[in-house]
């Protein structure tokens, strides 16, 4: 009898495929005239003077894929380092 693989569903987030269009998507939504979280950053880095608590949401909404693509970044120089 033969024995089948057993696959394993891979978890999306680690995921560099997904990571990269979540990023260029997500996280640069919208385009014009600037991208959300640059223009949120760029507010907390002056200061954060007027922020509301749907301008915070709305930095973790869009912040959220580059934490992603940041840590998956990581995860793969680790492992490039690991295995010399």
């Amino acid at each position: 009898m033969a024995t089948q693989k057993e696959v394993r569903p891979t978890n999306p987030l680690n995921n560099w495929g997904t990571v990269l269009i979540l990023t260029m998507t997500l996280g640069l939504a919208p385009f014009f005239p600037e991208p959300h979280f640059f223009g949120k950053v760029r507010w907390v880095m002056g200061g954060a003077v007027g922020m509301k608590l749907i301008d915070w949401g709305d930095l973790v909404f869009h912040g959220f894929p580059w934490v992603l693509l940041v840590r998956l970044s990581i995860i793969s120089i680790r492992k490039k380092f690991a295995k010399a």
